[in-house]
């Protein structure tokens, strides 16, 4: 995911956006637990999706009180 597409995208649909890396991360997270987990990659990858999504909101909160 990239920023740009981020940043073209409605709060509401972030908001969704982040909920559905958040449960994968912890069905990614319970898989690596269980060592059922195969594509090793994808947890950096969620991770740092919800770290930019995160971002980009605060972005736009800080820009409307401004």
């Amino acid at each position: 995911m990239k920023a740009s597409d981020v940043r073209a995208k409605t709060v509401d649909q972030l908001r969704e956006e982040l909920e559905s890396l958040k449960k994968e991360q912890f069905n990614l997270r319970f898989q690596r637990a269980t060592g059922q987990l195969e594509n090793t990659a994808r947890v950096r990858q969620v991770r740092r999706d919800i770290a930019r999504i995160q971002t980009i909101m605060r972005e736009m909160r800080v820009s409307d009180n401004a």
